[in-house]
């Protein structure tokens, strides 16, 4: 049987002008777009894609903000038959190239600022055909390439015929969204996406769960190269006709103020990290008043600091954990029915399991590795076979994560089944600082685990042996230049020693101990604390 026609940038965009919805409105900031406008647009720069030579599945990668070229591009790629891959803008440019090139990527579209990491990423990139910057100039691409401007894209859509710009004749199953993640096994993979994913997700979280409505304005902490934040601010308003805020700075809670003030969203997506911020901030209490539901994911929310920003500013958080494998959320809190420390009840759509090491499935009660199970699981990771095998396993996906299910269907999250840890909620691979730690010359040893702060979210902590005379406040900007930002450590402690085993093997969990006692000693002399960001709260 052949899959079903289906194409989830039609269906996002172009469905609402033929039902008679193109006079609502569907992007608030800057001028905005109506879904006529948007509809119109989309099927412009799809036609400026395929005037650049591109065939059915070819990549399109964009590191980009959150703005109208990006939220279109996106779209446009879905329409044209090719491969949307956002990509994190915080990445460095060795990190943006090995991505560039493991997708195999024909275009890439940049925001004029990440012109110094671009440019050396897509030296990397020997696949790559076009270089597309939505700034006033074009970037420096390599021979290999052509390089021009947003505007050149558009003005080349527009010349292009009527048919151009139609929608190509995609099925469900086929390609639409790669989402590179750490996943659970620490180094960039694509995960694959297909249209109807994109579909079921609106289907499931955002019908069922967030219960939104054409009314509905979303405003999304996390960003559209995140699996949360596209769900967030373009998959959900989109299936239904109702608008959503596009802000390309990074968030702070002065900027959120100001778009809540002015753009007057209903429903606000943030993360832990970023909640917090918003409790401590100086914010008045009815900054939300205009919000009728937040949403949180990317790491569990703690009850303290969902009970405190709910007493504060009036506004119920639903707690869920999803992944970029799954797409979005599967399981979830409900409004009015919110279990505070739980990540609530299994989104409908999606079956969930507790497996025990043999895989046998665990009473309530007992902690269990977590399996899910539903329409939008990814077909795999590109060219990534054994990771696919061990994460994939067949209709079920292996999240990685531990959690206890009580007697009455509440999943309460325990932790990592693995050593990677969550910062800001975006996933950090230990190994991976540790290893940025070993280049420098004073560093022998060195462990990062993850240390609750004072709202219960757990921050990376570098424990280091050393070998020369270095700060705390080296290391961390040691950091900062080989890696993305959001990885380095928050702390650095110094020790003589690390735990071991009698074979040598680093005892993660005494050192995660050791840590905890370390820093939680009031006069303790030992850490150098990264200077307060909102770059998690990108997740």
């Amino acid at each position: 049987m052949s899959a079903v026609e289906f194409n989830a940038g039609s269906w996002l965009t172009h469905r609402h002008v033929e039902e008679g919805r193109g006079d609502r409105a569907a992007v608030r900031g800057g001028a905005g777009l109506t879904y006529a406008e948007l509809s119109d647009l989309v099927g412009i720069v799809t036609a400026g894609l395929r005037s650049l030579g591109l065939r059915r599945d070819d990549r399109v990668v964009f590191v980009t903000n959150d703005d109208v070229p990006m939220f279109t591009g996106i779209l446009a790629a879905f329409c044209g038959g090719f491969v949307a891959v956002p990509v994190s803008t915080m990445l460095g440019a060795r990190e943006l190239g090995e991505i560039i090139a493991d997708s195999g990527a024909s275009v890439v579209v940049v925001s004029a600022e990440y012109e110094p990491q671009i440019e050396q990423a897509v030296a990397m990139a020997p696949e790559l055909r076009h270089l597309v910057c939505d700034g006033d100039a074009a970037l420096t691409a390599p021979a290999w390439a052509t390089s021009s401007t947003w505007a050149e894209l558009v003005a080349a859509g527009e010349r292009e015929s009527v048919e151009g710009r139609a929608p190509a004749a995609t099925s469900e199953d086929s390609w639409a969204l790669w989402l590179y993640t750490s996943g659970t096994t620490g180094s960039p993979k694509g995960a694959m996406h297909r249209h109807a994913n994109i579909r079921h997700v609106c289907e499931t979280y955002g019908d069922q769960v967030l219960g939104i409505r054409p009314d509905d304005v979303c405003f999304s902490i996390a960003k559209l190269f995140f699996a949360y934040g596209i769900g967030n601010s373009m998959f959900f308003p989109l299936s239904v006709g109702a608008a959503t805020v596009l802000e390309p700075r990074r968030p702070s809670p002065a900027v959120v103020a100001e778009r809540v003030a002015a753009d007057r969203p209903t429903l606000f997506f943030g993360v832990p990290t970023f909640y917090a911020a918003l409790v401590v901030s100086d914010l008045p209490d009815d900054a939300f008043a205009p919000v009728r539901l937040g949403a949180s994911a990317g790491e569990a929310l703690p009850a303290a600091l969902q009970e405190r920003f709910t007493r504060r500013f009036g506004v119920e958080i639903i707690d869920g954990i999803g992944s970029t494998e799954a797409l979005h959320i599967f399981l979830s809190n409900r409004p009015g029915e919110i279990r505070p420390g739980t990540t609530g009840r299994p989104v409908p759509g999606y079956d969930i399991e507790l497996r025990d090491a043999d895989g046998q499935k665990v009473p309530d009660g007992e902690p269990g590795s977590l399996y899910v199970r539903g329409e939008s699981i990814a077909l795999g990771y590109w060219r990534r076979a054994d990771a696919s095998r061990t994460v994939f396993a067949g209709e079920w996906l292996s999240t990685g994560d531990t959690y206890v299910r009580t007697v009455d269907g509440f999943y309460a999250c325990m932790g990592r089944s693995n050593d990677l840890l969550k910062a800001g909620g975006i996933w950090v691979s230990p190994a991976e600082v540790e290893s940025r730690l070993l280049e420098h010359d004073a560093v022998a040893e060195a462990a990062v685990v993850g240390v609750s702060d004072a709202h219960g979210l757990d921050k990376p902590v570098a424990c280091v042996v050393t070998s020369g005379e270095v700060t705390a406040e080296e290391l961390v900007q040691w950091c900062r230049d080989g890696l993305a930002s959001f990885k380095r450590p928050r702390e650095i402690v110094f020790v003589d020693a690390l735990p071991k085993t009698a074979t040598g093997k680093m005892q993660r969990f005494k050192v995660r101990q050791m840590v905890a006692d370390i820093t939680a000693a009031p006069s303790a002399d030992h850490t150098a604390e990264a200077a307060p960001t909102s770059e998690g709260a990108h997740q």
